[in-house]
């Protein structure tokens, strides 16, 4: 087993272990530097044992005294039961203070090594329980221990019948099990007293070992019951102290366990050190009084010598031992032992002495042999070998499969955390029951008589305090925190211990992360994985009490028993490899519960929260002295009209208010109702509770936004700001994180105020949503109550009717989320938070300024004759002035170039409609474009040039460059349009308003981008045709009008013949505008009969009278897509009946192609007869030419054609429209002269 050198060093005392305190070694460190342990090869067969000291409180090492033959032992030595720092407990284990395993030694083991316990460990157990388990096949004395499962951790502790029954005739603790076990198991149970024999060899190893101590130095006087006790293995006698609970090492969290400061008058506790929000384990109040005062064999300590991690082939356990070990010289580590020279060692004392020194890692076993008393001789034994000594002969192989078998057996049955289980073997019997005490006691009238109930709870908090302080790296292991505190929850009174039950809660509610990401994939989400082997008890389904083999079937007659949950039949069985194989691997795990759904997961944040809520409400004292109030009532939601609020000017007073208290909060004032105090554990559970309702219904509030569900989506965020407003009322400093919170919640309140606007449709069905509350809000409603009066916000979460006031509460809201965002310089440690509040401002200012332009638009309407604007009208414009302006600002602040264009382009659009709204202030026949039509439309130029300028390029953003445009061509051309239409004479010289009409136009023209394609270009299209239609038809006026100057005829004569024809291309490449087309055409015959009239020679009139024919003869596209549009329309009427067809084609005026036909036939009637006239007069004077007869002969025959079409009244629309083209065809092929 290597050298025994090695393993026998034991480390010195640190600290306070030379002091008779405890003392941690490091994880992973041992007493000995060979305790890592390695494989022994014991009885032939390899068993693997390694043991590590955890933790020792044992001194150095001191060799033992090797007594002379024919010492006599049954006298005393002199420094026997004097306490011993080196034989420790077991020393004094003798007579009336018998120190037997202890009902909760396991629980002092677990508090002090917590994170082995539930994942990493088997069993937790003092070591003569778990020798006396792994003895079972071989002994004939009964067993009786106490099972608890904690995750996968099993906590062993002997449950002394005998002394548990004599103590329930004091007590009444243990009446029901006293009455279970004599119905069931020994009808005539009596007390056994031990033999007298007994006693004597407990006297004769007592004294054995005080002699075998070198020297009477080592040993001290046992203190008097007065006297504070200063080793935690020091026998504690006196019974006038309470029991003491353990003080968890490394927990920086723990609190004083002194049971003195448990009383309600004492020093607030101080419990809630937060590890990542985590509230830590708390001393519960009154802890100690479940354990009546003076029973120091009840109080939860670990008072082991040493703890050891003992890993037995594939079994990790935590073990407690208090075996003396002594060293020294060629002995570095041995045991010592008693025995009787006349009495052989048997199987029993041989798998004792063995497994003692596996546990304790002791290479060497010495037996001293006595003959009644008198010290015969000294025997060294190596612990391989004692498997193999004479008359104790066992397997190790066997003792290995025992051990399995029986975890198996245990692990497979006690699959409920929390419940006490009962493993019991009758003396001399072979059946091995096991009960579940905890449902047995819950068939009587208090399940709290069950005294492991405490300790259980509470061990489960702390191990799921332990784990969650790890959470982060441990997101597998929430189903096994949540199945802990749930079980934990449920075995406590929540009367007797709110504090443990609020925190609980609390951490319940912080497994589920509120703002997590949607995982579609399961298997991706650590969440979803199986995580122990342990479950909850509302999870699991009744498990079959037999495995694959049948072997622990309760159906047998003999060993028939339904109260038990799983019995061995025969204790042989346990000697069989493999025969119970532990089914706890395939089990269904304690997974976390996957919510699938947002608003499920915060349902669940906040059915933790409520209970939470509730623990902490209950344990106030003031509760007398608060108003009564029920909870199941509902908290009215009052509804207020905004008429009774003020309006907007209302809004702004409470804003006034809202930012002196946020001002206040930074001073850290403090209010509270209910008279919690300060600092109190109240009082920080109640903050953290509050803070995590806030933020669960944060969250679903933000998933009804999502769902478009506004309605509901306000009544969660005024929850929401409820529960953050009591939680500034009670925190007496309030962290910038809760500060960015706040507005966080309030831009998403503004969110739903602008959405809740824009669907004014659906208004009934929000307001429904809005009033609508579950029992679960009410009560957590009337749990904020209590501190505070919830109105902080009330004037950003009223839902009301009107539009203005709902734009209003939303701008608000926003700029009071901006508000915060300057308290702690929350903006340069949030920028991407700032920056959205910022664009939610100039978006909702952007709205409300679109609302009042709107507004003035519609007041404008309804102005049919007014000589003057309405001041009603001004006011709306400077109120949309002035929403623009900072929106734009807003924009600008954060260089939101697009934005800011739009809100520039939005603003040009407000002039325009100023500009508008003088238009109709004159006489309609005397009107005149006035000037301040030119101011407010050269300001709307400016703005859409700002938009421009802060665009850029159209790179930048393409669609808003190309709206820009648009804009600003459209508002030149209003202005040219107006100018032309309502030419200001009285006021400016003719020549100068065609000047600025033409140079609007042109402008127009440069912002109005024909060739790229987009959906607007056949609009562009268009207006460029109809720009230059409007030049040409004003050059064209001008010539008219115009005597004089030769040079400038000449120019207006070009300019109108060039537009004319640009006007022609554009419209000819629309479909859509045949009337146009015509009427340009029309326009340009007109003006070549202008031109005609002017001139005096017959060859010069019959090349513009050829020219005109020739216009005719091009207008034969438009007739074509006229009689397109016209057949496909089914109603046909006659050429008569004008008025009832004007209005039957959205895209056709029929009036209007009427008027035009009418118009073609009469010019195509001129042109063609004073054709016939020139030509005729000129075959008189001139010899004749073939091809002008031939045009003059076409000419004749289509003239009178045309007379006869005309005259005949019966003729439809389209027959005439057919008759036209016929006609130009003619003309085409040989009318006109070339």
């Amino acid at each position: 087993m290597g050298d025994p050198k090695e393993a026998g060093a034991e480390a010195p005392p640190l600290g306070a272990a030379a002091r008779g305190g405890l003392t941690l070694l490091p994880q992973g460190e041992s007493e000995e530097p060979a305790a890592q342990g390695s494989a022994l090869l014991l009885g032939g067969g390899e068993v693997k044992s390694r043991a590590v000291v955890k933790y020792s409180s044992a001194p150095p090492r001191t060799a033992f005294a090797r007594l002379e033959e024919k010492t006599d032992l049954k006298l005393p030595p002199a420094n026997w039961l004097r306490e011993s720092a080196t034989l420790g407990p077991a020393g004094t284990t003798v007579l009336g203070s018998s120190r037997k395993s202890k009902p909760f030694s396991s629980f002092g083991m677990a508090y002090d090594f917590i994170d082995s316990v539930g994942n990493d460990v088997d069993v937790v157990s003092d070591s003569e329980n778990i020798k006396k388990l792994l003895k079972i096949p071989y002994s004939k004395s009964h067993v009786s221990m106490a099972v608890h499962r904690i995750g996968r951790t099993l906590l062993l502790d002997e449950l002394d019948i005998q002394e548990l029954f004599m103590r329930s005739s004091q007590t009444g603790d243990w009446t029901w099990l006293k009455e279970f076990y004599q119905r069931l198991i020994d009808q005539k149970w009596q007390r056994k007293k031990k033999s007298k024999e007994h006693w004597y060899q407990k006297a004769i190893l007592s004294k054995f070992l005080y002699y075998s101590v070198n020297g009477d130095g080592a040993a001290q006087p046992v203190p008097s019951a007065a006297e504070p006790q200063e080793s935690p293995s020091a026998d504690q006698t006196s019974g006038s102290e309470g029991p003491s609970w353990p003080a968890p090492f490394e927990v920086p969290s723990s609190v004083s366990e002194d049971p003195s400061a448990s009383s309600q008058g004492s020093e607030p506790l101080e419990p809630s050190c937060m590890v990542g929000h985590v509230a830590s384990a708390p001393k519960e109040q009154n802890l100690t009084t479940l354990f009546n005062d003076g029973e120091n064999s009840q109080g939860l300590k670990n008072d082991f010598v040493r703890n050891i991690l003992w890993t037995f082939e594939d079994i990790h356990m935590l073990v407690g031992s208090n075996m003396p070990i002594f060293g020294g010289g060629r002995y570095p580590a041995v045991s010592l032992r008693l025995r009787d020279n006349n009495k052989p060692i048997n199987v029993l004392t041989g798998i004792d002495y063995w497994l003692d020194n596996l546990i304790c890692n002791v290479p060497e076993l010495v037996m001293c042999f006595h003959v009644n008393g008198i010290v015969q001789k000294y025997e060294m034994i190596k612990t391989e070998e004692i498997p193999n000594l004479e008359n104790s002969n066992f397997s190790t192989k066997v003792i290995k499969d025992i051990a399995q078998n029986i975890l198996s057996f245990l692990k497979s049955n006690c699959t409920k955390e929390g419940h006490t289980y009962w493993l019991f073997k009758a003396s001399g019997s072979d059946i091995v029951k096991l009960y579940d005490l905890t449902t047995l006691c819950e068939e009587t009238e208090d399940k709290y008589q069950n005294p492991f109930t405490m300790p259980v709870a509470i061990l489960l908090y702390k191990v799921a305090c332990n784990m969650m302080m790890k959470k982060n790296q441990n997101k597998k292991h929430y189903g096994t925190i949540r199945t802990l505190l749930l079980n934990c929850v449920r075995l406590l009174d929540k009367s007797r211990h709110p504090q443990i039950i609020a925190s609980a809660n609390y951490m319940l509610s912080e497994l589920f992360q509120l703002d997590e990401p949607k995982k579609e994939d399961s298997s991706e989400s650590p969440l979803n994985e199986n995580s122990d082997e342990s479950y909850s008890e509302e999870e699991e389904e009744e498990m079959p009490d037999s495995d694959e083999n049948g072997s622990y079937s309760s159906s047998s007659d003999p060993s028939h028993d339904n109260k038990a949950v799983a019995i061995i039949k025969s204790v042989g069985e346990l000697s069989v490899p493999e025969k119970y194989k532990s089914i706890h691997q395939i089990r269904p795990s304690c997974a976390f519960p996957v919510c699938h759904d947002t608003e499920e997961r915060c349902r669940l944040v906040l059915s933790y929260v409520l209970e939470g809520l509730k623990s902490v409400d209950s344990s106030i004292k003031k509760e007398s002295d608060l108003p009564a109030a029920d909870p199941s009532t509902p908290i009215p939601l009052k509804y207020e009209d905004e008429s009774t609020r003020g309006g907007p000017e209302g809004l702004e007073k409470q804003m006034a208010l809202f930012l002196d208290k946020m001002g206040s909060l930074q001073k850290g004032n403090y209010s509270s109702q209910s008279g919690m105090i300060p600092g109190s554990w109240q009082h920080k559970m109640k903050l953290q509770l509050i803070l995590k309702s806030s933020k669960a219904y944060y969250v679903l509030s933000d998933a009804a936004m999502s769902l478009q569900k506004y309605g509901r989506a306000l009544r969660y965020i005024k929850l929401a700001l409820q529960s953050h407003d009591t939680y500034c009322c009670l925190c007496t400093n309030v962290l910038s994180e809760v500060l960015l919170f706040l507005s966080q919640y309030l831009t998403l309140c503004g969110d739903i105020q602008l959405m809740l606007a824009q669907n004014a449709n659906n208004r009934a069905a929000h307001l429904e949503e809005f009033n609508y509350q579950t029992k679960e809000d009410q009560e957590i409603l009337h749990s904020l109550h209590r501190e505070s009066s919830c109105q902080g916000f009330a004037w950003a979460t009223d839902l009301s009717t009107d539009l203005e006031s709902q734009l209003s509460v939303s701008c608000k809201c926003y700029e009071a989320a901006n508000e915060i965002l300057q308290f702690s310089d929350l903006k340069n440690q949030n920028p991407e938070h700032y920056i959205q509040v910022l664009k939610r401002m100039g978006n909702i200012r952007n709205e409300i300024g679109v609302f009042y332009m709107n507004q003035a638009a519609a007041l404008q309407s309804e102005r049919v004759v007014s000589k003057s604007v309405s001041a009603a009208e001004q006011q709306l414009w400077k109120k949309s002035f002035s929403c623009f302006e900072k929106g734009i600002h807003n924009f600008e602040s954060i260089d939101d170039a697009t934005n800011a264009a739009l809100l520039l382009c939005n603003t040009g659009r407000l002039m325009r409609i100023c500009a508008q709204a003088h238009c109709g202030a004159g006489d309609e026949f005397k009107r005149e474009f006035s000037p301040e039509e030119g101011l407010y439309y050269n300001k709307a130029v400016d703005y859409y040039l700002k938009a421009l300028r802060s665009l850029g390029t159209r790179d930048m953003h393409p669609a808003v460059w190309d709206s820009v445009h648009w804009e600003l061509s459209t508002t030149y051309f209003t202005m040219a349009t107006l100018q032309q239409d309502y030419a200001p004479l009285s006021r400016k010289a003719q020549e100068q308003i065609e000047k600025e009409v033409s140079e609007a136009m042109m402008k127009s023209l440069k912002y109005c981008d024909v060739d790229l394609p987009s959906a607007r270009q056949p609009l562009c299209q268009y207006r460029a045709a109809t720009i230059h239609h409007r030049l040409a038809s004003m050059y064209h006026s001008c010539l008219r009008n115009q005597v004089g100057d030769e040079h400038l005829r000449k120019q207006h004569r070009v300019l109108a013949d060039l537009h004319y024809s640009k006007a022609v291309k554009l419209f000819q490449l629309l479909r859509d505008a045949p009337c146009e087309l015509l009427r340009v055409q029309l326009e340009r015959v007109a003006f070549a009969e202008f031109q005609m009239a002017s001139q005096n020679s017959n060859v010069g009139k019959l090349k513009t009278l050829s020219g005109a024919l020739d216009i005719m003869v091009r207008t034969e596209h438009a007739f074509q897509l006229l009689r397109k549009e016209l057949v496909e329309d089914p109603e046909q009427p006659k050429s008569g009946e004008t008025a009832p067809a004007a209005d039957s084609s959205p895209s056709l005026n029929r009036e209007e192609v009427i008027k035009l036909l009418s118009i073609f036939e009469s010019r195509l009637s001129f042109l063609l007869l004073q054709s016939i006239k020139l030509l005729s007069a000129t075959k008189k004077k001139t010899s004749s030419n073939v091809e002008e007869d031939v045009v003059l002969k076409t000419n004749k025959h289509i003239y009178s054609q045309l007379l006869r079409a005309t005259a005949s009244k019966a003729a439809t629309l389209v027959e005439r429209i057919d008759m036209v083209i016929h006609l130009l065809e003619q003309l085409a092929r040989g009318g006109a002269v070339q």
